[in-house]
């Protein structure tokens, strides 16, 4: 019995280490310190680097995931952040868009970052889809959003508490103009909303789902 319990303990020995580190191999990590995969157009000083962390701050401007991971190309997936806003701040993260030069995104859904600018719309909304009123973060105060899709279903956390639950309906029809607001595939883009926003970002990883 001693024999088996040791051959056993072994096993497990060797085994745990690959099942972490599968498990850690899901998350990609899409940020590393530097801006080297991801794309900006106009407004480009609106986002620095600090401390491993992405500051947004300055005029309208979007920063768009551009690596090779997945080729920037995402359908399925749970996407986690680390994000901390200051007063009176806006911004947000864009899912399922692409590259734009300039101006608000047109493709895709805005997944709000705002809990306490005078648009009412706050964190967690799905913006102008299915949005939320209530606060559930504090300014100035790290919370992780953990965005997931999954076909035509939206789930948005806020610290692992869902907030937002949203179901595309079959065969939406937007409003003119936001025609391309929905659920199909694409990158992410972080939004840098105004001047008088400060908004910080760091451990942006992402995995993807079965289709």
């Amino acid at each position: 019995m001693k024999k088996i319990a040791l051959l056993f303990s072994l096993s497990m020995a060797v085994c745990l280490p690959n099942l972490f580190s599968q498990k850690n191999d899901d998350w990609m990590k899409l940020f590393n310190g530097t801006f080297d995969n991801w794309k900006v157009g106009e407004n480009a000083a609106t986002f620095k680097t600090e401390d491993g962390m992405i500051v947004v701050n300055g005029p309208t401007a979007h920063l768009f995931y551009d690596g090779d991971y997945s080729n920037h190309d995402f359908r399925n997936f749970e996407l986690k952040l680390d994000i901390m806003t200051t007063p009176g701040s806006n911004s947000g993260v864009y899912i399922h868009t692409k590259y734009q030069e300039s101006s608000w995104p047109q493709v895709g859904y805005e997944i709000q970052v705002n809990n306490s600018h005078t648009d009412w719309r706050r964190t967690g909304s799905v913006y102008g889809i299915q949005d939320v009123k209530d606060v559930y973060v504090k300014d100035n105060e790290w919370f992780t959003m953990d965005i997931t899709v999954q076909g035509k279903h939206v789930v948005v956390k806020i610290n692992d508490k869902v907030i937002n639950d949203y179901t595309e309906p079959a065969n939406v029809q937007r409003e003119k103009g936001d025609e391309q607001r929905v659920l199909s595939h694409g990158t992410f883009a972080l939004q840098g909303h105004d001047p008088k926003s400060k908004v910080y970002y760091k451990n942006i990883m992402v995995r993807t789902l079965p289709d």
